[in-house]
Order: structure tokens, then sequence, then C-alpha cells
């Protein structure tokens, strides 16, 4: 099959001068991006890479990390991007968990990582070319290999590593270069950070169109203002990968008009959206905002939703399935619900990942057999709720998140949004705990200038909008929220030590 990497080399025959990437150390064409990537293929080649082999990329993100991972996919072979920045005991965790065969690395991460001494190395900022002559050219890729092996953001448990096949990422960055209309006019920029599946739509969707990819310093990009000025200054056109989490950071700060000025599309996935559009942040941004949905377990997003400039804040619009994906909403039995009932979605189609490396029990017990579809055919349990209606499906919470409280079923997102919606209220979070006596509350942590706002103001805006049983007991003040590494927020760092 044809990879992401022959198009990168077929751009560089073309336009062998165009800018691919844009830097900190300075511009990158197609054409010396074209090269290096050659260059590491028959490097992996002499070592022996090809189907089933792991190899883990430990770099920093720029033209090699780039080109390290086309090099995989070129050679037929699975990489794991690995965040460098995260601590060594975890990132050996990640390797060990996903049968690594070989390492690329630089000289200072070799010795910062300190992997097994007999795993084999390419070190690259070693020789520029691998000795002897050049190995022979790959053989064509098995869509059924496996291509990639990345993990679970840990939001909801331990990280897990889940293994996805050339044909379903191969699928899915043409179909989101198609559905988002990129092209060599498009400049995107690099949000999400290596070792998140998000990362490989950022970088590959545009570099697949022929566009250019910007790579600033990831400090940079975590403060509004460092982030709206290198939107500025690169002119930048397109973030495939927001998370609502930042959007609304973006939307909290007056200081900064117009931060997402020149750009035509946002896409936004990893949370709910709807407490961001609850808070009047659709015209934060100017152009096109899509909600993307869907897991890590079947490769990144499943539904997209384009949402209008005057969006129903009521509910979490999601959309519909991209081409090849199947969405079921089901109850406890498997069976269908009526359109506008709430329930389990269920993910089937060249999406599904093969399961979690090492963990056959979970993937038996999240990859079902699909009873609606062919021989074969297989479901993929999300843990999400949701309902069809006449714009596609609704995400209504996840199964692990609603409470009752009061016999209510509840689901913390509600307030989130009303709590958004209060002018002196920048960022809100909220969790569920149990007290002494066994009872469920409702704790709201939040952001923003609320010296002057009291708790009974919080509540008394509430009180308009929310009944009784959704009134948070306690408010929580904070600087700014926990948020893990791909952007989300760090729900577990709240929830701990509040019992009262």
């Amino acid at each position: 099959m044809r990879t992401v990497a022959d198009d990168l080399a077929a751009h560089a025959a073309r336009h062998p001068g165009r800018v691919a990437l844009e830097t900190p150390e300075g511009p990158v064409t197609y054409g010396r991006l074209a090269a290096r990537t050659d260059t590491l293929s028959r490097l992996l080649g002499a070592h022996g890479a090809g189907p089933e082999t792991v190899c883990a990329i430990a770099v920093e993100h720029g033209a090699d990390a780039v080109a390290a991972i086309a090099a995989v996919l070129r050679t037929g072979a699975a990489f794991l991007a690995l965040d460098v920045t995260q601590p060594r005991d975890r990132l050996a965790a990640f390797v060990r968990g996903a049968g690594t065969r070989l390492l690329l690395t630089t000289s200072a991460h070799l010795r910062t990582l300190a992997p097994d001494p007999d795993l084999p190395t390419i070190r690259l900022d070693g020789p520029a070319t691998p000795p002897g002559p050049p190995a022979a050219p790959p053989a064509p890729v098995d869509p059924h290999a496996l291509a990639y092996v990345t993990h679970t953001s840990g939001s909801t448990g331990a990280p897990r590593p889940v293994l996805v096949e050339h044909h379903a990422l191969d699928a899915y960055l043409r179909d989101t270069a198609r559905a988002f209309g990129l092209g060599p006019d498009t400049v995107a920029l690099q949000t999400a950070p290596l070792g998140y599946d998000a990362s490989l739509r950022d970088t590959f969707a545009p570099l697949l169109a022929g566009g250019r990819l910007v790579i600033a310093e990831r400090s940079r990009l975590l403060r509004p203002d460092g982030f709206a000025a290198t939107v500025r200054a690169h002119r930048v056109t397109a973030l495939l990968s927001t998370t609502p989490s930042f959007l609304a950071h973006l939307a909290g700060r007056p200081d900064l008009p117009a931060p997402l000025a020149g750009v035509g599309l946002v896409a936004s996935s990893g949370e709910s959206l709807r407490p961001f559009l609850a808070a009047g942040g659709r015209r934060t941004v100017p152009g096109t905002l899509v909600n993307q949905y869907g897991p890590t377990e079947c490769t990144m997003t499943t539904t997209r939703h384009r949402v209008p400039a005057e969006p129903d804040t009521a509910a979490d619009v999601v959309g519909t399935p991209r081409p090849g994906t199947v969405v079921r909403v089901l109850d406890a039995g498997l069976a269908a619900v009526p359109d506008g009932t709430v329930g389990e979605v269920y993910i089937s189609g060249a999406g599904l990942a093969r399961g979690y490396g090492g963990d056959p029990a979970r993937t038996a017990e999240c990859f079902l057999p699909d009873p609606y579809g062919p021989p074969g055919a297989r479901l993929y349990r999300t843990g999400d709720l949701g309902r069809w209606g006449p714009r596609g499906l609704t995400y209504a919470g996840r199964t692990d998140r609603q409470v009752k409280i009061r016999g209510y079923r509840v689901d913390p997102a509600e307030v989130e949004g009303a709590l958004l919606a209060h002018p002196r209220v920048g960022g809100a979070v909220v969790t569920a705990h149990t007290d002494e006596r066994g009872r469920t509350y409702l704790t709201a942590h939040v952001t923003g200038d609320l010296a002057a706002t009291k708790d009974a103001h919080l509540r008394a805006h509430l009180a308009r909008s929310l009944p009784p049983h959704l009134m948070p007991r306690h408010f929580r003040r904070h600087d700014t929220l926990p948020t893990t590494r791909g952007g989300k927020t760090d729900r577990r760092r709240l929830t701990v030590g509040d019992t009262r």
C-alpha cells in the first residue's frame, strides 16, 4: 500500500524547494525532508526493521522526528513516538510495554533514557549515511501490519499500549486532509506533544496535502500570549488538535484581542466542547470550528461536527461518522436504543485498533464481536454515553463520570458549562465526591478574577439555570487548573484530598 512517506517523496520530487517545516532551527524544505527520510529508511533497513518491528523514537519534536516517523512507515515497521520530557521510568515502561526492538534517539537522550543495553540503537546525530552499500528498496507495506503504538491518556486509568495498523492510520490521515480541505496553502501549527496520537494528525495531515507545518517551542505554546504571537508570526491557518480547555484559556484572556485572527480552521478534541460553547467561546474562533470525537482505540477521530456561529449550547453535538466507520448507540444488552435515547457508544469499522498490547483480557473486554456487522466485524466499547439526533451523535458524558445525587442522574459537565457563563470565571471543572455519610456531592474548581466574587454570588448565578441537586457544595479557587501533557484537564489531581 502507499504510505504518507510516499506522498512526501512525491511532493519533494515536484517541489523540492517548497518549505515543509518551520522549526526553531530554521525552515526545512520538502526536498531536504525527503532526503533525510530516505537516509533513515536505509538505516532502518540495515538494522532489519520490517513488518511488526516496533521502533521507539525518542527525540525532540523537529525535522528528525518527522523524518524518523515517515521512515518507519516507509519500511512497513511500527513506531512508538515518545515525549522525551516525561519521566524516564515512565518512558522506559512505554518502551518495554510496546515490545520495542529498535530505538532511534540522539546521544543526549540516550544518556538520559539509559535503555536496555541489549536494545539496538540508531543515533540520529551519528553518521549521515549507513555503512556499506545502500539497502534494497523497502517491500510494499502490508496494510494490516502494525503502524504505531500509542498509549491511552491515562485520564480514566493507567495508560495502556494501543496497537494501530497501517491501513487505519493511512485512511484516517487522508480523510482528515480531505475533510478539512487542506492543501499547499495550509499553514498548520503543531500543538500536540509527541507521544500522543493527536500529534500524528497535527504533523502528517498537512504534509500529506503539501502544506506547511510550524513547530515551535512547547513552552511558548502553553502561554496564551506566546501562542497568539506564534499564530500571528507564522500566519497560521489551521489548528488541528486544540483541546476545549486551551480554547477556554484563550477566551479567558481579554487582554489578547483576536488571538486566532487569520486561523480559518480550528479542530477541537479530547474533551467535551459544550462548556466552552456555553460560556460564549464560539466568538473566540472567527473561522470554522470543528468538534471532533473519537477514542485512541479508533484511530483518533470517529465523528466530526462543524459548529455553527450560533451553536446550541444545550447539547454537545459531535456529528456524523467519517467514512469507513460505524457508530452504534446500544443498551446494556447490546440492543440499539431509539433515536433521542441515551445509550452507550460503540464504534465499528476500519479505524479500530488491534487491541491493547500484552493485555488480551482487556482487549476481549473492550473489543467485542459486532452482532450487526459482517462476519469478523468488531465493536469497540467506548464507555461514553450518547444519543442519535438530526445532527448526528450527541455526546452525553462518560459512564464513569455520571453520578447520582438525590436520586437524579448528574453529569458534572452541565455545571461546568453554567459556571463558565459567569463573566469572571475563566476555567471550571466539577468533581464528584462522597462524604462520611455516603452522600455524593459536587465540588467546583474555578479560575479567574474572583477576588471580589463570593461563593454566594456563584451560587446565585448557577441557580438561574440549574436545579438544586446540581449545586456544588464547595467552590475551590485555583490560579490555574492542572492539565495532562496532552492538554486535557487532569481531574484526578483535583479529586485527591477533597473529603469535606
